[in-house]
């Protein structure tokens, strides 16, 4: 399972011990991958930051600012394990299993980050900057610069409107977590092209954003 993953990654691992740690939730055992995550998410964001500044050099700050968030998100991270079959190959405990953690988007973003994580330990930045420039290449290269200073909502409803369809239908589908910690998944739908999309966030209003740009994308890509 592993190998297929490194193949994958384009990235084998020197020290196979940080790759099984990444790839461990904490409901299952420690060394778990929540100290790999949190160095991931850093590596991560600079990564992808410096891929948007060279693609982009004619964006301001701010702009540059809102399509990192937009691709360092949790529903895009979940997207790319996903597309990895990183759920095959996660170390969950009983209970993850049965509830089926390993298809859920925060385990899957999270275990994704601590990969990053891992690598940067195993090999340097330089090594992992190739790898997340691997993963996020498709998706860089179909930004639009144009849309850099919008929301995704204010974007994807101006492009509704170009298209001379009906605005999005926004859906709270489920909230989870205790109340200091909640998770809202939010779809967002236009029934007249039979799109529906979900997005997932810490804030109701994160969630549709996320909804939002997962739709946008889908209607770029068709």
């Amino acid at each position: 399972m592993t190998a297929r993953l490194e193949k994958s990654l384009e990235y084998r691992f020197d020290r196979p011990e940080l790759l099984r740690q990444a790839l461990t939730h904490r409901s299952h055992s420690s060394p778990h991958n929540e100290r790999l995550e949190f160095l991931g998410d850093s590596v991560l964001n600079c990564a992808v930051a410096t891929l948007l500044y060279q693609r982009f050099p004619d964006l301001k700050e701010g702009e540059l600012s809102r399509l990192r968030a937009n691709l360092v998100r949790q529903e895009s991270l979940a997207e790319i394990a996903t597309g990895l079959s990183l759920g095959d190959t996660l170390r969950l405990g009983e209970g993850e299993l049965k509830s089926g953690g390993f298809r859920r988007p925060s385990i899957l973003a999270d275990a994704l980050e601590a990969i990053f994580g891992a690598v940067y330990l195993d090999s340097g930045f330089d090594t992992v900057a190739r790898v997340i420039e691997h993963l996020y290449r498709a998706r860089i290269e179909q930004i639009d610069p144009r849309d850099a200073s919008k929301d995704p909502k204010t974007a994807l409803q101006e492009l509704l409107q170009a298209k001379h369809l009906p605005v999005p239908q926004y859906s709270l589908l489920a909230t989870r977590g205790d109340a200091h910690a909640q998770e809202f998944e939010v779809s967002c739908a236009v029934p007249a092209i039979k799109l529906e999309v979900t997005g997932n966030g810490i804030s109701r209003r994160g969630a549709e954003q996320q909804a939002a740009q997962a739709a946008l994308e889908k209607l770029r890509g068709s």
